[in-house]
This record gives C-alpha cells, structure tokens and sequence, in this order.
C-alpha cells in the first residue's frame, strides 16, 4: 500500500510538472516580471495603434477629413511612404530596413539580462509598440497610415503634420529615454 505522504508528494510533483509544461507552451516560462510591464504596456499600444487605423481605412475617405475641432483637431486619413514629417518619400523599403534592425536592437535591450529600471523599461515599452505599428503598416499597405491633425497656428505647425498612435509612441519614448538620461547622470554625482 502507498504511503499517503508519498501520493500526495508524487500528485504535487506532477502538477507541477504540469504547470511547467503549460506555461512553456504559453511562452510565458521566460518571462520576467519587468517583461510583463514591458508587454503589458506594448501589445494593448500596438493594438490600439492598428484598430484606430483599421478605423481610419473603413470610416475616412483621403478626401473628406473628420473635423473634430474646429480650426485645431481633425481625423483625416493621410499614407506616408517616407520618415517623420513626410520626409524622404518614397523610401518604404529603406525604412523596412532601418525598422527591422531597430526592432532587433530593441528586444536586444530587453531580453539582455539587466537591472529594472522603469524610466528604461517604459520607454523601451514604447518604442517597441511604436515601431511594431509602424513596421505593421509599411509591411501590410506599402506606407504607414497617419490619421491625427492638429493645427497649433504658430509657424511650421500650421498645421502639425498629420501623425498616429504608433508615432506618438515613439515621440514620447524619445522623451522619456533623455529625461532618463539626464537623471541618470546626476544619480552618481
């Protein structure tokens, strides 16, 4: 007869076990907890970056922008094969590119084994959402689908170029990587 020590050590083991392979199976078993922020914070911004312009395709039409706003906010539907501002046009497989190896330099920066730090870890958060989005769109449309205008009505914002959810992730990851920057150096001394 087994003991009921020794049942209840081989049940548990097993379980375990269990646990183990389901969570492998998941791909969460190599997740720590500041990639769980970091994920936590990325996929629901990515996702909101391709729904709002799933949106944009299916309800704007290029020639009738959506006036929230009057004279400052509007929803238009604006393709941009080029970089920030609508520069360098024409370049949709260059910016591949410089995506793909941004993105490998990024996950490269949060899988390496590091200390937390969440002014890094939010702003790398960011990034990857931001470039994911964008990346998403040259891949699938040819050009990344920019839908948010604001007129500021102040020289060379009149109006801002027109942006979305992915760039703004990226805008404020830039900030947040000097903001970190500079506390960092001032941490030390």
């Amino acid at each position: 007869m087994i003991q009921r020590s020794t049942f209840n050590r081989a049940t548990s083991c097993i379980e375990r076990w269990t646990l183990d392979v389901g969570r492998w199976a998941l791909g969460v078993c190599w997740i720590n907890p500041g990639m769980k922020f970091i994920l936590f914070l990325s996929l629901p911004l990515y996702a909101l970056d391709q729904l709002t312009k799933r949106m944009v395709l299916r309800f704007i039409s290029p020639d009738e922008p959506h006036v929230l706003v009057s004279d400052f906010f509007s929803l238009v539907y604006v393709t941009n094969n080029g970089a920030a501002f609508g520069s360098f046009r024409g370049n949709n497989t260059f910016f591949i590119a410089i995506s793909c190896v941004a993105l490998v330099v990024v996950l490269g920066l949060l899988l390496r084994a590091r200390i937390p730090d969440r002014w890094r870890d939010l702003s790398l958060a960011l990034l990857l959402a931001g470039i994911l989005g964008n990346l998403t769109d040259r891949l699938i449309y040819g050009h990344v689908i920019d839908f948010l205008l604001f007129d500021l009505h102040v020289p060379y914002a009149h109006p801002w170029p027109a942006f979305n959810v992915a760039d703004s992730c990226i805008s404020v990851a830039v900030v947040l990587f000097v903001i970190h920057s500079f506390r960092t150096q001032k941490s030390p001394g």
